[in-house]
């Protein structure tokens, strides 16, 4: 038994061993719980092995001690009540694919977060490996962490959000998943259902089109503040219109998503009249860096896995997305990569030819999907 469990904590399993993963790893450590933290590879778990904690600064100081840094699925999640998946969206398929054999009844798994979709993609590849296990699937609208690695076992925290909805396939299983995640953190709150979690992921909102906007700077290796500086006024103006697109495209399936501007005064308590207010409000944002090249998962994460699963369903929906498909368009050519082709599209969740009805049962776990 470990020294966490001996405490009175938990056993928790963190799969990633990025930015993210190292802030939750390390700050559920520093909490008490029982970590054991999963990498694909070694290389990223080479600095925690050593030195056997993760050392936190920021909103957040001190060091975590782990119980286990692994590469084997099997040993991560064995025994393990929450298993949090931290990783970008495209390794969803495959944590679950290298997960489905592992996992038993009673177990909770959470993408941190799911970006849109991200649940029903996970389900399906465990139905698709005839996974028996009665586990409960479940995505967080957006990350809890704002933060950055500094180190192969250092992490800075610049803030951790508050107010996060979570929902699960299968919606009646929500209050079992908060109740589950709220032994940890108290940011977590009910989301409605999966869609609505989905539809509210707002990384699809600024990521990209900050980065499309600002390729030039990106690309001459300019220091700049990604959020603070890179989003001016007159790129806010385009993010506002890809907002209004998503929210578009959630009302035709009967959702009310929260706005942009709604979501940073939800998540960070920033507020102001326009979106290029609030942003320019939100201390959170100040000191993030932009990225140094246009290969960077702004793009080849929020675009596939973001922006285009709005579209696509908006197209199911019969609703017009020309900011939406602009960006994809845009990103597609800086970085020759068919983006529609890669990402989570009405087709290749298995929603084709589906009605609001059908998708609406699906949320809530009436769907044979």
């Amino acid at each position: 038994m470990s020294q966490a469990q001996q405490k009175g904590g938990l056993k928790v399993a963190v799969l990633g061993a990025g930015h993210g993963g190292l802030a939750m790893a390390g700050h559920l450590a520093l909490m008490g719980h029982s970590v054991n933290l999963f990498n694909r590879g070694e290389e990223r778990l080479w600095g925690v092995r050593i030195s056997g904690t993760i050392e936190i600064t920021g909103e957040v100081e001190g060091f975590g001690e782990l119980n286990m840094a692994t590469t084997s699925m099997q040993e991560a999640i064995q025994g393990v009540e929450l298993i949090n998946v931290v990783v970008p969206a495209f390794g969803h398929r495959w944590m679950a694919e290298q997960m489905a054999p592992h996992l038993v009844d009673g177990q909770v798994v959470v993408l941190h977060p799911g970006r849109t979709f991200g649940a029903l993609e996970f389900r399906q590849i465990l139905k698709k490996q005839n996974v028996t296990a009665d586990v409960i699937i479940a995505e967080a609208q957006t990350f809890i962490y704002a933060s950055r690695a500094t180190g192969p076992s250092q992490v800075h925290i610049f803030r951790i959000k508050h107010s996060i909805p979570v929902a699960s396939i299968r919606a009646h299983l929500i209050p079992v998943v908060i109740k589950k995640l709220r032994q940890f953190y108290p940011q977590f709150v009910p989301g409605d259902n999966v869609f609505k979690t989905s539809f509210e992921n707002i990384g699809s909102v600024f990521h990209p089109a900050i980065c499309v906007l600002n390729a030039g700077w990106i690309e001459n290796d300019v220091d700049f503040q990604f959020y603070v500086e890179g989003a001016t006024p007159a790129v806010t103006k385009v993010l506002e219109k890809v907002d209004e697109e998503r929210i578009k495209v959630a009302e035709a399936l009967g959702i009310r998503a929260i706005s942009a501007r709604q979501w940073l005064y939800m998540a960070y308590s920033a507020d102001g009249d326009t979106l290029f207010d609030a942003m320019k409000k939100n201390n959170g944002y100040r000191g993030i860096l932009a990225p140094t090249s246009l290969k960077v998962r702004y793009l080849d994460e929020d675009i596939p896995y973001s922006l285009v699963p709005v579209a696509s369903v908006g197209n199911l929906l019969k609703v017009k997305t020309p900011t939406i498909d602009s960006i994809i368009q845009l990103g597609t050519q800086l970085n020759d990569c068919d983006y529609w082709l890669k990402g989570r599209t009405a087709e290749n969740l298995g929603i084709t030819g589906m009605s609001v009805r059908d998708l609406r049962l699906l949320a809530i776990g009436e769907s044979a999907l």
